[in-house]
């Protein structure tokens, strides 16, 4: 069991009011400059604290957990997922892991409705275009998108955020299909007015927009793939404010080159914070720098998240937020 007053090392700079009420609480260990933990502070961080709290730029895998001491017993972390945790090798250490579920997915969702109308009215086209002084003013075939109203919008993962996607896309006239490991319950069917499709391959066929939502696993990796790519019609724009990895992001980059999809709305990227250099060249993506859940409010709630789960722990109590091994499989 974690002492009273434990040793907890943060990995990056927190909202203010969040640490301060750390450092009333616990011996904390702040990352002021903000500076990404190289693996050696990882290691080094793992080797000294009671409490780690990462974040999803942490990557902590077996090699780094098995380098903890006898004192590491809580690895609060300061995320929704949690695929850059080696679950399996921090409950072999004896490491309870928790996360911050559900205080993102309103903010994750607000953005990936911003994509959803982004991409097809060539927003990101059209501000590029005035800002650098190639508007020559108003013309009824310049810059012409597509309208969503009417068009079909395909959920992958059809979690709280996948539900509150769909809800937002109600309201501009989208239709509501879905993708997921488990059907929804008929009644949050109906509400959503949404149709399951159990094939992916036949979902993507049909779509006009797809929308990625769903977690990163080993399940999930490279879910639409290139030849799930192929199935999509030419007209068809996907978005993404998951994980990039879900994505295979060499094939979609390659279609969208080609024109085999109209366009794309990425928030995250495979190997990020890298970007393919081939993206950046393309005016049918818009690029955003993994914000979906960039408010302050959700920075504010996530971190009472985190004190309340060590706080919970370290009273001797089972965190509220704990990640069971196999539950993201």
């Amino acid at each position: 069991m974690v002492q009273n007053s434990p040793t907890v090392v943060v990995t990056r700079k927190l909202p203010d009011a969040i640490e301060t009420r750390m450092m009333e609480l616990f011996e904390v260990d702040l990352n002021l400059d903000d500076h990404p933990f190289s693996r050696e502070e990882l290691v080094d961080a793992v080797g000294r604290a009671d409490v780690l709290v990462p974040t999803v730029t942490d990557r902590l895998d077996a090699n780094v957990l098995n380098q903890s001491g006898e004192k590491l017993r809580l690895i609060a972390s300061f995320s929704t997922g949690v695929d850059n945790v080696d679950l399996r090798a921090a409950e072999q250490r004896g490491i309870t892991v928790t996360n911050t579920p559900g205080v993102l997915t309103e903010d994750t969702a607000d953005m990936a409705m911003a994509l959803i109308l982004a991409v097809p009215r060539r927003l990101a086209e059209g501000e590029r275009a005035v800002r650098h002084g190639d508007w020559k003013g108003w013309s009824p075939t310049w810059m012409l998108g597509h309208r969503i109203w009417g068009k079909r919008l395909g959920i992958v993962g059809m979690g709280r955020i996948g539900q509150a996607v769909a809800r937002r896309a109600r309201g501009f006239g989208l239709s509501i299909h879905y993708h997921n490991r488990n059907r929804l319950h008929e009644d949050i069917e109906n509400e959503l007015e949404a149709t399951y499709w159990e094939s992916l391959d036949q979902m993507l066929a049909r779509m006009d927009i797809v929308s990625v939502n769903c977690p990163h696993t080993p399940a999930t990796f490279h879910l639409v793939s290139e030849r799930r790519l192929k199935l999509m019609q030419p007209r068809a724009y996907i978005v993404n404010t998951s994980r990039g990895e879900v994505i295979n992001e060499d094939a979609l980059t390659r279609a969208l080159r080609s024109g085999q999809i109209a366009g794309a709305g990425l928030d995250v990227f495979e190997h990020e914070p890298a970007v393919n250099p081939k993206l950046l060249e393309l005016d049918n993506v818009v690029l955003l720098p993994h914000m979906a859940s960039a408010t302050i409010e959700g920075r504010m709630e996530m971190g009472e998240l985190v004190i309340i789960n060590i706080k919970t722990f370290v009273d001797g109590h089972a965190p509220p937020n704990r990640v069971i091994p196999g539950e993201f499989d």
